[in-house]
């Protein structure tokens, strides 16, 4: 291949870039507390039990609000059907990459949120306080002192 974008080539986008007018202002937040009510019906052929205990979880996930509006039953179902099977021991090298590329398309791990330009909750993200247990150190006392 010669020139010209890839898909999906670059870093993922970020809400919180300093240059985020490329993004403009599709990022969409989805509710922290995730989809409310029963999942959809399984539409695949017959759901084994722990199928079934996997699709009450997935549709509970704030990404469900998205999948249920966009129609996306069969492709959480797949995604769900592909986890069963390469969470068997021996389980195929290609089935696990298919559930972590399924995984991404789904919006399911943060590589995905991001593609996606979703990101769950309220707008921003923790502070260092928050993550640090309070104990903030100014980056001007770790850096040494230069004298010009």
């Amino acid at each position: 291949m010669r020139g010209g974008a890839r898909a999906r080539s670059g870093p993922a986008p970020d809400p919180d870039a300093l240059r985020r007018e490329r993004d403009g202002d599709s990022w969409t937040t989805l509710p922290v507390e995730g989809r409310k009510g029963d999942p959809p019906e399984w539409p695949l052929t017959e759901m084994s039990k722990r199928e079934g205990v996997l699709w009450c979880r997935e549709w509970r996930r704030p990404q469900a609000v998205v999948w249920e509006w966009n129609g996306q039953e069969i492709e959480v179902a797949m995604y769900v059907r592909t986890l069963v099977a390469a969470e068997k021991p021996g389980a195929a090298h290609n089935m696990r990459n298919l559930v972590r590329q399924q995984q991404e398309t789904l919006g399911i791990s943060l590589t995905g949120l991001a593609r996606n330009q979703w990101r769950i909750g309220p707008a921003g993200k923790p502070t260092v306080a928050a993550e640090s247990g309070g104990n903030v150190v100014s980056i001007e006392s770790r850096l040494p002192k230069v004298s010009v």
